[in-house]
């Protein structure tokens, strides 16, 4: 059976973000509610009070909009550290994965292959739905620079290279930024346990940038406020209809991801069916509907796989690295966003653009998973990357981008979950008779295994990554990072 891990119990009943946990004396004592909680129903009143200033007042709402802006600044300023630093991690890590052999090479390719299917599921929606057409947030005067004038691909391929190796931090392209990450990554590859220490360094200079972004994330409401505030007041309820017209669209087709795309796969490889195993993680969706976050439940999805019938060999491969490169959710999110924008603003993405993003968004959001803003981060980076005109636009998003939280982490969760069982079945290293026993309640999970604090640590994601010889991923670093003034 698995063994314990440390922060990671069973919710309260009905997913309550404060249970009661057992004191020495016996007794039982509240614990407080997560600090997270607050910034969400801050999110919350704020785009509330935008959107009622922005229709009341539209006069004075449209003067807020430099706080809007002002938030994006803050964002931008994180783009290139967030960028190279989860690269680097990212590809230090592909590397350990794949020295497992086969288990790992068959992860890592369905991982590929699903997060960019999800990824095209989210231009095809976006390109349906048309989400923000017709807004006219601001008309931003692009103009896409003529190929004399740009250099060609000739010129392109330069402008990917920097003039120093530091200069692409501060530069302000993306692309030199993520060229050179690349070049680090495959470097520390190729220097052994030196490579290693390095590695560390990265992984403790990320540590840093992702306690910023949370700190930088505290001002989100002021930020969602001037800016709902601002779109409202210059469009009215068109903007409050386009908002939620995104929100309903994604959430639609996450559902339709898992139910249809996942549960076929599932089904057609292993003969399970999807949601006997979604009822059989009922507790872990309901702590990750309470949290908006699918790494607090990490630690109990290797228990639980295990508990399944998958061995541990497959279990501490596929989860550790699935959390920071099988994303469904999130990539999903990153496409239908960036279509928004560009419509809302004015300026749709070409057929070309679009690609190109895709591509970009397939490698830039691996090991952002379940950090607060760094979702955020990256889609300005896919923009600035692309269309620097619309990253302005990303202060729309803020505020209702913690409305769409919860479906990205229980997409990318039930992902890794079916991820599991897929890798167990093709390897042979999964007990099928075991697994119809379990699903079918005959063998439930053992609570007592889990450690009663139910909202857990995400040390406990670090080191059930270690004890599986992976680097911990990019998501588990930074949730610590956010956490550590909890502990």
């Amino acid at each position: 059976m698995a063994r314990t891990h440390k922060g990671a119990g069973a919710p309260a009943p009905g997913g309550s973000t404060t249970p009661s946990t057992p004191t020495a004396g016996g007794g039982r004592t509240r614990r407080r509610i997560d600090r997270s909680h607050w910034l969400y129903i801050a999110v919350i009143v704020a785009v509330a009070a935008g959107i009622l200033v922005g229709l009341t007042a539209p006069e004075v709402a449209v003067q807020l909009k430099p706080i809007g802006t002002a938030f994006v600044s803050l964002i931008s300023m994180m783009i290139a550290p967030v960028i190279f630093c989860t690269i680097v991690l990212g590809v230090g890590s592909i590397a350990k994965a794949a020295t497992v052999g086969k288990v790992g090479g068959l992860a890592l390719g369905y991982f590929i292959a699903m997060s960019t299917f999800a990824l095209g599921i989210g231009l095809v929606v976006g390109n349906l739905v048309h989400p923000g057409e017709g807004l006219m947030v601001g008309s931003t005067g692009y103009e896409a620079p003529a190929s004399e004038e740009a250099g060609g691909t000739a010129g392109f391929l330069l402008g990917i290279i920097p003039e120093t190796l530091v200069s692409s931090l501060t530069s302000g392209s993306i692309l030199q930024t993520l060229f050179v990450a690349l070049l680090v990554g495959f470097a520390l590859q190729r220097m052994g346990t030196r490579g290693a220490t390095i590695l560390e360094g990265v992984r403790n200079l990320q540590v840093l940038v992702f306690r910023i972004l949370a700190m930088i994330m505290w001002v989100a409401p002021i930020g969602a406020f001037g800016a709902i505030a601002a779109v409202v007041g210059e469009t009215g309820v068109a903007a409050i209809i386009a908002l939620g017209t995104l929100m309903i669209a994604f959430y639609i087709t996450c559902i339709v991801f898992v139910a249809v795309v996942l549960g076929s796969i599932l089904k057609l490889v292993t003969g399970v069916n999807i949601f006997r195993l979604m009822r059989y993680l009922g507790r872990e969706y309901l702590l990750i509907v309470s949290t908006s976050s699918s790494e607090v439940a990490l630690p109990r999805l290797i228990a639980k796989m295990e508990h399944l019938g998958v061995s541990k060999p497959v279990v501490g491969i596929t989860v550790p690295t699935g959390y920071s490169f099988n994303l469904d959710g999130t990539a999903i999110y990153l496409t239908m966003a960036s279509l928004f924008i560009a419509n809302a603003m004015g300026t749709p993405l070409s057929v070309g653009e679009q690609i190109s993003l895709l591509l970009f968004m397939m490698i830039a959001s691996k090991g952002a998973a379940g950090v607060t803003g760094a979702g955020i981060a990256t889609l300005a980076g896919g923009l600035q990357a692309h269309r620097p005109d619309l990253v302005d636009g990303v202060g729309v998003i803020v505020g209702i981008d913690r409305f769409m939280s919860e479906a990205r982490a229980l997409t990318n969760f039930t992902g890794n979950a079916v991820a599991t069982v897929l890798v167990g079945t093709w390897t042979k290293q999964i007990d099928p008779e075991r697994v119809e026993t379990v699903l079918s309640g005959r063998a439930p999970f053992d609570e007592a295994t889990m450690n009663a604090d139910g909202h857990g640590s995400s040390d406990s994601a670090v080191d059930d990554a270690a004890a599986a010889g992976e680097a911990p991923s990019a998501a588990a670093v930074a949730a610590d990072a956010e956490t550590g003034t909890r502990r």
